[in-house]
């Protein structure tokens, strides 16, 4: 069973950035990609971003996209989300999420391709 630890979230002034960090454990495991979503209140949760397991693809959604960057570090299961310019509408909680074997590109975007999901952090960006 995966279990998935997200931190980094907090409290940032518009413009600011935020490093958020998403461990995995419980393995041994098999991981295709991972990936984070977000909700904000009174809304469904969306994608953000999501990595392939060796680095070689990277997803962008569009209101992230320039803005956003995600990595991985394999050896330590662990995905990050680098924030920066973080505007109010970025304020949500962020969840980090896996696939087990694989997604397409179209797939990757959907809630469905994903397998295991962490609890959330929370990121507010005040205006």
């Amino acid at each position: 069973q995966v279990q998935l630890v997200e931190s980094g979230g907090g409290l940032v002034q518009t413009g600011g950035s935020l490093r958020l960090s998403c461990a995995a454990s419980g393995g041994p495991f098999k991981i295709y990609a991972m990936g984070w979503f977000r909700q904000a209140p009174g809304k469904e949760r969306e994608f953000v971003a999501t990595i392939s397991r060796n680095g070689a693809t990277t997803l962008y959604s569009d209101p992230v996209k320039g803005r956003f960057t995600i990595s991985t570090n394999n050896a330590k299961n662990t995905v990050f989300l680098q924030m920066d310019n973080l505007k109010p509408e970025d304020t949500a909680n962020y969840y980090c999420a896996t696939v087990r074997d694989f997604c397409s590109n179209y797939e990757c975007r959907r809630e469905d391709a994903y397998d295991y999901w962490g609890q959330g952090t929370q990121v507010t960006v005040s205006a």
